[in-house]
């Protein structure tokens, strides 16, 4: 990602100079992709240093922890007031809110950016949110708006975030919605792979139909392709593959900070457990054989049933993005960020890996109530949940029974009904909380704030 966001900006009208610890990976970069280029190469950090303009802009692309910090250090000593040192990794965000204290106490500036789109999105146009040292930005604002993925009308898909972290807070929040996504995606998936018996052909088809609709999405996209996709033998590709994910700790940063901030965050939760359940393969091909279990197979009428699945993944898209809005909300109280909810959903049109025709709708709502509480409450989704509830129903409720796992869609559905219960039980839970540990309750025929505490068993 670093080489293509230099050849991204070199190809903007910037001058570009690259430093990298392997002296080898400079030339060879210099000598290949970069080779008459306005890219300049370094042999030191102090070459490096020496060849920008100030204030300089020195963007960090190393892995997240420990290796940025280490980098800091040896950079300090180099720069001057003013110059400014940017993480384009995936940081958390946590050290982001450190290293912008500690970096600014030393007369310096940072920014911590999240940075979406892969590889490909670093060279053609990533989505970019940059947040932390605010004077900083005027001065990167004219590159990364330059580089960054547009939207149809050409709007960037980059805007200042906020103080602190609240950059890599938005994008570590953009990956757990994609941990969501994702396995909406593979629950579909299989439930027309193993409950419907489709080939993959036949799913890529239904993905690609789909794609032309309200589930328009990058994600919706490349699994049409990977199902189309033909090993050297002409078999999908996809049917080879281990069934074990790999995660590298965003997912999990997200489900923690919802706990931290006491937001419900229960799909993204699931999507990260789904992949924990996925890594004991041993296990689970051990159990197979001794817990006997459903078929596997939905007895369904098979044209209607998939039109229902894709409403019900549709309908578990809008509240995987309810709750990770929720949680920026919570948190931006928290931190003192005032985070621009509709600015954010502009910034991941275009460029990420998120990126759907949908966030279009999620900016409308925002902009036409910055205040609201939960995405759920707007008109149109409000609508889209209603209409798609008896197919979002039908679909969990023929998985359950036929045995197969829709942790994340059920998850969903809960939420949505727990949402709309205006009376859930957790007085009795607040009751066992008071009986066993004099934890207290509020009552409804009192004012809120007033607290009771019940001698439940009658004695001393």
């Amino acid at each position: 990602m670093g080489e293509n966001l230099a050849m991204n900006m070199e190809s903007r009208g910037f001058t570009v100079s690259v430093y990298n610890r392997t002296v080898q990976k400079v030339t060879d970069f210099l000598n290949g992709r970069a080779k008459g280029k306005n890219i300049i190469g370094a042999s030191s950090l102090e070459e490096f240093v020496g060849q920008l303009a100030k204030p300089r802009k020195i963007m960090l692309m190393v892995k997240a922890g420990e290796a940025v910090d280490d980098f800091i250090e040896r950079l300090i000593p180099l720069l001057d007031l003013g110059d400014i040192i940017i993480d384009g990794g995936n940081s958390h965000f946590p050290d982001t809110i450190r290293r912008v204290e500690y970096v600014e106490s030393k007369g310096l500036l940072y920014v911590g950016t999240g940075v979406s789109g892969g590889e490909e999105g670093a060279l053609k146009g990533p989505s970019m949110m940059p947040g932390g040292s605010e004077a900083a930005w005027q001065h990167v604002k004219p590159i990364f708006r330059a580089i960054a993925a547009k939207t149809e009308d050409g709007s960037p898909c980059c805007e200042w975030v906020g103080s602190g972290g609240a950059g890599h807070f938005v994008k570590m929040v953009h990956n757990g919605i994609e941990y969501g996504d994702m396995q909406l995606i593979c629950e579909a998936y299989q439930l027309m792979r193993d409950g419907l018996g489709m080939s993959a052909d036949d799913m890529s088809a239904v993905f690609a139909e789909w794609n032309r609709g309200e589930l328009d999405s990058y994600l919706i996209e490349i699994t049409r392709d990977i199902l189309a996709f033909k090993d050297a033998d002409g078999a999908p590709l996809v049917d080879k593959i281990l069934d074990v994910a790999g995660q590298k700790g965003t997912g999990k940063w997200t489900v923690i900070s919802a706990l931290d901030e006491g937001t419900a965050l229960t799909l993204i939760g699931e999507a990260v457990f789904s992949r924990c359940l996925s890594a004991i393969k041993d296990q689970r091909t051990a159990a197979g054989r001794v817990l006997e279990g459903l078929s596997f197979k939905l007895e369904v009428d098979k044209a209607s049933f998939i039109k229902a699945i894709g409403n019900a993944l549709f309908a578990s898209k809008i509240v995987s993005y309810a709750q990770g809005y929720a949680l920026m909300r919570e948190a931006s109280r928290s931190y003192g960020w005032d985070l621009k909810f509709g600015s954010i959903a502009l910034t991941w049109r275009g460029g990420c890996i998120i990126r759907s025709a949908f966030l279009g709708d999620i900016k409308k709502a925002f902009d036409k109530d910055p205040e609201l509480t939960n995405l759920m409450l707007d008109d149109y989704f409000r609508e889209k949940l209603l209409a798609a509830q008896t197919d979002w129903r039908t679909v969990c409720a023929a998985a359950i029974k036929a045995g197969i796992p829709v942790p994340a869609m059920v998850s969903a559905l809960s939420y949505f009904d727990a949402y709309r219960c205006e009376r859930l039980p957790a007085n009795l839970l607040q009751a066992q909380r008071d009986y066993f540990g004099a934890h207290t309750y509020e009552r409804l025929d009192s004012s809120r704030g007033e607290f009771f505490h019940t001698n439940w068993i009658g004695s001393e």
